[in-house]
């Protein structure tokens, strides 16, 4: 979450979704511990913060209620710690405004002490960007956090003016200044700057007027002279300003520059070990303005900028360099001897040359530049251009376009200039990654916020050359819309660079050589697509062409045959995920899974076209990325395109293709408890199933199946006939059966299917199947209480998940792991665990596994004796399930939770009445584990030790082995123990695990 009080307080979750903060108390409740952002703030701070230095009878009370309050706001993004000290909100102080502020501006002041004056700069321009109004606006105006953070706000701006003063800033800061000091008419620092700010624009007589002013000011108020650096100054100004930086030849500009600091590096140390240096990007990324900004750093030689836009013919360079230089051509005829004149210019001269837009005219822009630095060894030249200048010593400096949170950035900032009161938005984000994180773009869009809200420009930018219209009017008319900009690079291609860049926009997501020359019937492809690279209308990137989305449609417009060419684009793609299907359940899976996510975007819009053209072949593509999409958890995504799918296709299957159809219907499940529509799929992919009688060619079928509709994986010939005989499918029946045998409280013969399973997956080199197989290994070993052995196992299970990035197996192994390390005593790693375990679930829509990980936070708390905070964990856990089979066992540990805390509490009647609706579901079930998890609960609050090591042997016996590792059954055991003799434990607990669901369905 991101936490806003440098303005009114604000709250925004990860994706930009604003939450409500409430009312003024719960404001300043939410303000104070902000303040101290993950960490402890006493009880006594927080009522004073709230009620003064006399706070009212029953303060204390309603401060718990607010915290109460304020824990269910923000949940299940964070949450308030109570601390032996007090509370403490659980944030990483950098989500808060306040302290990214200060971060900030102490980063900016060492910038600036160190001498990096641009990234101090910057750095400090975003610190203060971060303000919106007044500082903790909910608390009193004499709070002392105010006015430190007012006092700070002010040396910041005073730093920043100060860093842009020595980096040729001037003329702009001068209005800045005379407001800062009508409200600071004694602060010296402040005469000192507009005094420089002047003399930098050129008005020296207003400089020196400044310093009598300040004199004055100071007499009157204080009876004191200026301090003898602002005299010294003074005095410096009176001999001509020797001690003011030099002012460079370069305009003024308008806005602020957000971002690039990376780039604005990498050009200062190219211009230091180089004498040319080439920014290239696509138009609109911005490298006029980049050039600008990093030639205006460099203040110990003179800087002239040269514009070769406006020219049409490169024998007219020399002129545009001398006139930029200012240097006249007297009586002399400058047909004969420009290029003369302008050697000798330079000769003895030490200037930054920046030759902006130089690819038109690129050919007679390098051999300008060549001569000029062979002849003139002061002479640097920073240029920019679309493509290289091709010259030996020449160092290039790609500008890409900007991350999104630069682009952000940008964009708030340029939208708060036609809009002041612009405050953001959640697609914010979105309208950036749209427009490619092209600054001109970005700049374009919000000019549009004057008159569109978010919504509608995000709406419209399908058509983005239409809205994306009204530039700066200033600005080449190249420059003032986003289809001149890129019109422009389009001309400088040839007849053949064009067709083939048009031909390209077929691909979504990029594109290798190989699809390249397959696709798009290009034979040896390589020498026009290093030309489009080299022209900036391309970018390559581990063998991958890729186009900016904005050059994309543009390019799109030209295309002659868009039905032909996405028939072939599809064709290729069913292919090469027909290729991959089976290699993505052996050793080559990790290359074959990183291929196809490269392909994802193209996959996408292969599958969108089948499915418009070609319903049969959609199918197959469908099924062939089934497994693909599983194990990267990207199937919860696919419920709309498969009912699109299934719409298109008919209500049968196509010939040959039931398997195909099948999996698609289950595809089309959405697994949410309230979808009506799910029912009938369900019914439909079972027909489907008992129909197939032979061996699948997609044995994974079968586990989608078991997924959708409930564990039905089980011994009958049925499934062992369509699983086939090989390897891959013989383990998958042995992981079956031994699922099976678990469900059914045989353990041993459970873990020993299991080992079966992941020795044949080992066969095979499958990561998925032996992950899947060592995570309940690691819980057998953790029932038995061997915490090392179980750990060691589901380490080298979450090593497999890893290399196949699949969120949701990971979130699996990592929740088991933290259940370990629970056992062991480590509740603080075991929290972590959780909480990551929850996230991974999150990104993979998988709501049953969120509510997992909930529940072992909720365990965390209880066994830690935070009961308040347990339940807030398992009435959390409780929301995140879905109706659906898979998360009954779920609701019945989550009930069984909320049990054992009222129980803890001491609360029987309400620890009762939570495990009694714990057994109506566990009854219903076909798993023997939940009846055995009751029976462990159910013992803990038995009120005759006999029944309670009844209960104890009836999970035993359910389960099939004891559970010795498992904390809440070792207390339980131990306190039975303490209560009778051995015998008498003995006997009462193997009669138990006699009567195993019998002694759980008494009351």
């Amino acid at each position: 979450m991101r936490f806003g009080i440098l303005g009114p307080t604000e709250i925004h979750t990860g994706d930009g979704t604003p939450v409500d903060p409430g009312g003024p108390r719960p404001r300043a409740l939410l303000t104070l511990l902000l303040l101290d952002a993950g960490r402890p703030v006493p009880v006594e701070r927080l009522l004073d913060g709230l009620y003064g230095a006399e706070p009212p009878a029953g303060a204390l009370g309603a401060l718990q209620s607010q915290i109460s309050r304020l824990r269910r706001r923000l949940a299940p993004h964070t949450g308030v710690d109570a601390v032996p000290a007090g509370y403490a909100l659980a944030v990483d102080p950098d989500t808060v405004d306040a302290h990214r502020f200060t971060r900030l501006a102490a980063e900016g002041r060492t910038a600036l002490t160190a001498g990096d004056h641009p990234r101090a700069a910057a750095l400090l321009r975003d610190a203060l960007a971060l303000w919106r109004g007044p500082a903790l606006p909910d608390l009193p105006d004499a709070h002392a956090d105010r006015a430190r953070l007012d006092e700070l706000r002010l040396a910041v701006v005073q730093d920043r003016i100060e860093a842009e003063l020595s980096t040729g800033g001037g003329p702009e800061l001068v209005p800045e200044l005379r407001a800062l000091l009508r409200g600071q008419p004694l602060d010296e620092r402040l005469y000192g700057q507009l005094m420089r700010a002047l003399h930098a624009a050129g008005r020296p007589a207003e400089a020196l007027a400044v310093f009598e002013e300040a004199r004055r000011t100071l007499a009157d108020q204080l009876g004191a002279d200026p301090s003898p650096e602002l005299s010294a100054l003074h005095l410096r100004l009176l001999r001509d300003g020797t001690g003011a930086p030099a002012r460079p030849r370069l305009p003024a500009q308008l806005t602020r520059f957000v971002g690039r600091e990376a780039e604005l590096a990498r050009i200062d140390r190219a211009l230091a070990g180089s004498r040319l240096v080439t920014l290239t990007g696509p138009g609109g990324v911005g490298k006029t303005r980049l050039a600008l900004e990093a030639a205006r750093a460099r203040t110990g030689a003179g800087v002239c900028l040269v514009e070769l836009a406006p020219l049409a013919d490169g024998a007219r360079i020399p002129y545009a360099v001398l006139a930029a230089l200012g240097v006249r051509d007297g009586f002399r005829s400058p047909a004969t001897d420009a290029l003369d004149r302008l050697l000798a210019a330079l000769a003895d001269r030490e200037v930054l040359l920046v030759l902006d837009n130089c690819e038109h005219l690129v050919e007679a822009a390098a051999r300008t530049a060549a001569l000029l630095l062979g002849a003139c060894p002061g002479v640097r030249v920073l240029a920019t251009s679309r493509e290289s200048l091709g010259i030996t010593g020449e160092v290039l400096v790609p500008v890409p376009p900007l991350p999104e949170e630069p682009a952000v950035r940008l964009l708030l900032d340029r939208a708060r200039a036609v809009r002041p009161d612009f405050d953001g938005h959640a697609r914010v984000p979105e309208i950036c990654r749209a427009l490619d994180g092209l600054p001109l773009a970005i700049e374009l869009a919000a000019a549009r916020l004057r008159t569109l809200s978010v919504d509608e420009l995000a709406g419209r930018l399908h058509d983005r050359f239409r809205v994306l219209t009204r530039g700066d009017r200033a600005k080449a008319p190249r420059h003032r819309t986003l289809r001149a900009v890129v019109e422009w690079s389009w001309e400088l291609l040839d007849a053949g660079e064009r067709d083939l860049a048009s031909r390209l926009t077929v691909f979504a997501g990029g594109a290798t050589l190989d699809a390249v020359a397959a696709v798009c019937g290009v034979p040896y492809p390589e020498d026009p697509l290093a030309s489009l690279v080299e022209k900036s209308f391309l970018e390559i990137s581990d063998g991958r062409y890729r186009m900016l989305e904005t050059i994309r449609a543009f390019a799109a417009e030209a295309l002659t045959s868009p039905r032909e060419l996405r028939a072939a684009h599809a064709a290729y793609f069913l292919r090469l995920a027909e290729e991959a299907e089976p290699l993505l359940r052996g050793g080559d899976q990790l290359p074959w899974l990183e291929r196809l996510a490269a392909e994802q975007e193209n996959l996408d819009a292969a599958l969108r076209y089948l499915t418009e053209t070609a319903p049969g072949d959609a199918l197959r593509l469908t099924a062939a990325l089934t497994w693909f999409r599983r194990l990267r958890g990207l199937h919860g995504d696919r419920v709309s395109g498969a009912r699109a799918l299934l719409a298109a296709a008919g209500a049968e299957p196509p010939p040959g293709l039931a398997e195909e159809y099948a999996l698609c219907v289950m595809n089309a499940v959405s697994g949410r408890g309230d979808d009506p529509e799910d029912a009938g799929l369900i019914a439909r992919a079972g027909a489907l199933m008992a129909c197939l009688d032979g061996p699948l060619r997609l044995p994974f079928t079968v586990i989608l199946w078991s997924l959708t509709g409930g564990p039905r994986l089980s011994v009958d010939e049925g499934v062992r006939v369509q699983l086939g005989r090989e390897p891959w499918g013989l383990a998958l029946l042995d992981m079956g059966l031994a699922y099976q045998s678990l469900f059914a409280g045989r353990a041993a013969d459970a873990e020993a299917g299991f080992t079966r399973a992941w020795k044949g997956f080992q066969g095979t080199g499958d990561r998925w199947g032996m992950a899947n197989c060592l995570d309940p290994l690691g819980g057998f070993a953790y029932g038995r209480g061997e915490y090392a052995r179980a750990l060691a196992l589901l380490d080298e299970g979450l090593v497999h998940v890893r290399e196949l990035d699949a969120p949701e197996e990971t979130a699996d192994l990592l929740r088991t792991r933290a259940v370990v390390l629970l056992a062991q005593g480590t509740a603080e790693e075991a929290a972590a665990h959780f909480t990551r375990s929850g996230e991974l679930a999150r990104t993979a829509g998988a709501s049953d596994k969120v509510a997992g990980a909930l529940r072992g936070l909720g365990d965390t708390a209880r066994l830690a004796g935070d009961t308040a905070r347990a339940r807030v964990h398992y009435e959390n856990a409780l929301e995140a399930c879905a109706a659906t089979w898979f998360s009954v066992g779920e609701t019945v540990r989550i009930l069984i939770g909320l049990g054992r805390t009222a129980a803890a509490e001491g609360d029987l009647d309400a620890a009762r009445d939570w495990l009694a609706q714990a057994r109506a579901q566990a009854l219903e079930s076909r798993d023997a584990l939940l009846l055995a998890d009751l029976a462990d609960a159910l013992a803990a609050l038995a009120t005759r030790p006999e029944r309670a090591a009844e209960l104890l042997g009836a999970a035993a016996g359910l389960r099939g082995t004891p559970r010795p590792g498992d904390p809440d059954v070792a207390r339980a055991t131990r306190h039975t123990r303490a209560c009778l003799s051995p015998q008498a434990y003995a006997t009462a607990y193997e009669q138990g695990r006699g009567l195993r669901s019998a002694a759980v369905s008494e009351r």
